[in-house]
């Protein structure tokens, strides 16, 4: 006899509780509402199936498992005490439990005195089990006020959003090259551009991308911005980390894992992993807290080994407590949110508002209390480098601002709007003093030309020893002609300690602008498609494991009269077809089949709303249900998602 033969006949021994207490712990073969045992044992041998009962089996049950199936037939109770080793009476009752709970998953059933294991499973990777891994002490748990965390939260949620928001401007403004991922290399690159080590660095290029905010270019393989970045800049900063927040739980790929950043991999269990972590964590009160968070990771570990590692769940822990959701050892009211689709409602608690001002100093530096908004970003930005707690104004960064095509006056007017305390006078002077060089020399693209009007200074940039890959001549006292394009002609001038300005071939300044590019972001990920099917409540569960039990029992022989032979065939092929339905409903609608009468139906719409119709039913086959409404239109209704069938009450 097969193994899946074997499940069959084992489940036919069992009363309607044992049938529903499998159908509880196994919902997704529950849920395909199976008609006969057999049907269910078909279910529970699918590989899928499977693979999410052995998913959700703590590491005692595993090490059971596992000695089962590489025990084969010579499986027992006592050869697997044996083989791990249960001698004393505590692992005797571990192992008790152990096999029930496997025996509630339909994994393991006794067959006489031997143990028959479902069909298809193979035991983990590694060494096989030579003990039952006792459980590990439970996470010790205190008295907190529910606002520690929260206000312990607010600092790494608003950097995790300025370091994010930052990385896309990055991404627009430089080349951020990839093949197969982002290498260590490059990565380290953008980490100093950021002033943020490499695995917060890795966080928020995963975070953006899985928020849309980041794509790899198809053509040249560059991570750009796409095109719903430019809005989530625009908005507040609660907006920003309501929709980082909300991507998170969805990041796939495995944390502490080492590879890449964005590479292409097959689809890992990281969401598992996380949503693990938020789960355990949301079993606190809102007063508690953990003490220990090892005591967290290793519960996480046992319970859970399919999906959690030591390494990954200690990195997601650190990703969680990164952007928010986790703090002292509580799950925060933005952690909360999250399990239950509110961010956007709770985000705001948790990083400051904009700010629209920033405060610069003498010692040209500016320096903003909180977050930036947009427009303040781009002021600074545009005249000042970044550095850690702020900016900083240099001779460099105020050339920027003018090759831009900025006036010293537009650019102090500009700097004055965001100024919380005006511009300080050793700012302005830096600014007219870089003004007063800039432009004296002007680069035309001819292939190019130098121009100035002092000839004595082209002369001696004629002279100028690092400037020989130009190869430089005269044309004129005023002119010198370049062997190079006019891009590298400025930059090599500008290297060389000069500031020119490029103008056209008519004299007028050229604006130096960096090109934007917008790329769409890519897809979400689907999975396969089904057929919609409501999932079943523990009422319909209990009545369908009722009806499969007492479907198999051997019903007494009996004629019914030839009138009736085709009322009683149309209820029992309605019973077969639809576990909701009650037996008095059951026999009212295959009433009004036979008579023509109207009744009154609910079908499901959706997973908890239903649909109510007043019908005649005129046909029944294939399991749907041809009706005609008042109007004489007819509707066809699947008769496994009728709810209820009542009379008309005229």
């Amino acid at each position: 006899m097969g193994r899946k033969s074997a499940l069959a006949s084992w489940l036919h021994e069992l009363d309607a509780q044992d049938i529903r207490d499998i159908l509880v712990l196994r919902k997704d073969a529950a849920d395909t509402q199976p008609h006969s045992l057999r049907g269910l044992a078909d279910e529970l041998s699918t590989p899928s199936s499977l693979r999410l009962a052995v998913d959700g089996l703590d590491r005692a049950c595993r090490d059971v498992l596992d000695t089962v199936v590489l025990l084969g037939a010579a499986a027992s109770t006592e050869a697997v005490a044996e083989r791990l080793r249960c001698n004393g009476k505590s692992s005797r009752a571990e192992l008790k439990r152990t096999l029930g709970q496997l025996r509630r998953r339909a994994l393991v059933w006794p067959a006489g005195d031997r143990l028959h294991a479902a069909t298809g499973l193979r035991p983990a990777d590694g060494e096989p089990p030579r003990r039952i891994t006792p459980a590990p002490r439970a996470p010790r748990r205190t008295v907190q006020h529910r606002g520690f965390a929260d206000r312990a939260a607010i600092a790494p949620a608003t950097s995790t959003v300025d370091g994010v928001t930052r990385l896309v401007e990055f991404c627009d403004n430089d080349v951020v090259a990839t093949r197969s991922g982002v290498g260590l290399r490059e990565l380290r690159r953008i980490a100093g551009a950021l002033r943020a080590d490499e695995t917060r660095t890795r966080l928020w290029l995963e975070l953006a991308v899985e928020a849309r905010l980041l794509a790899v270019a198809d053509q040249d393989r560059r991570v750009l911005p796409t095109t719903r970045s430019d809005g989530w800049r625009g908005s507040s900063p609660a907006n920003r980390l309501a929709g980082l927040a909300k991507a998170w739980p969805r990041m796939t790929w495995t944390p502490a894992k080492p590879r890449p950043a964005l590479a292409e991999q097959p689809a890992d269990t990281g969401d598992t992993i996380r949503r693990g972590v938020l789960g355990q964590y949301a079993e606190l009160a809102e007063d508690e807290a953990f003490e220990h968070r090892h005591e967290v990771v290793a519960d996480l570990v046992w319970s859970r080994p399919a999906a959690h590692s030591p390494a990954a769940t200690e990195a997601a822990l650190v990703e969680a407590e990164t952007i928010g959701l986790v703090a002292l050892g509580a799950l925060t009211t933005l952690g909360r949110a999250v399990l239950a689709g509110e961010e956007a409602a709770v985000a705001a608690d948790f990083v400051p508002p904009a700010a629209s001002k920033a405060c610069l100093r003498p010692d040209l530096t500016a320096v903003v209390a909180g977050l930036p908004s947009r427009e303040l970003g781009a002021a600074l930005d545009l005249a000042a480098d970044p550095v850690d707690g702020g900016w900083r104004f240099c001779a460099a960064s105020v050339r920027r601002a003018l090759d831009a095509g900025n006036t010293p006056e537009r650019l102090l007017a500009r700097l004055a709007e965001v100024a919380e305390h005006g511009v300080p006078q050793t700012l302005e002077r830096l600014v007219r003093e870089v003004a007063r060089r800039h432009g004296r020399l002007s680069v035309t693209a001819v292939a190019c030309c130098v121009r100035a009007d002092d000839p004595h200074l082209l002369a001696e940039i004629a002279r100028h020893r690092s400037l020989t890959p130009l190869e430089l001549r005269p044309l004129g006292p005023t002119v010198l002609a370049s062997a190079k394009p006019a891009g590298e002609t400025v930059a090599l001038l500008r290297s060389a300690g000069y500031a020119p300005a490029a103008a056209t071939a008519d004299g007028r300044p050229v604006v130096e602008r960096v090109s934007r590019r917008r790329v769409e972001p890519p897809a979400r990920r689907i999975t396969a498609w089904a057929p919609w099917r409501a999932p079943l409540t523990e009422q319909e569960v209990a009545k369908l494991a009722t009806a499969l039990v007492e479907r198999e029992r051997p019903k007494p022989r009996s004629v019914p009269p030839r009138a009736e032979s085709r009322r009683m065939s149309t209820v029992r092929l309605l019973r077969d077809q639809s576990l909701v339905l009650r037996d008095s409903e059951v026999v009212l609608l295959a009433e009004a089949l036979v008579t023509r009468t109207s009744v009154e139906i609910d079908v499901a719409d959706g997973p908890r709303t239903t649909i109510r119709h007043v019908v005649t039913p005129v046909d029944h086959a294939s399991g749907s249900l041809t009706v005609n409404d008042p109007h004489g239109e007819p509707h066809v209704f699947l008769v496994s998602h009728l709810r209820s069938v009542r009379s008309v009450i005229t």
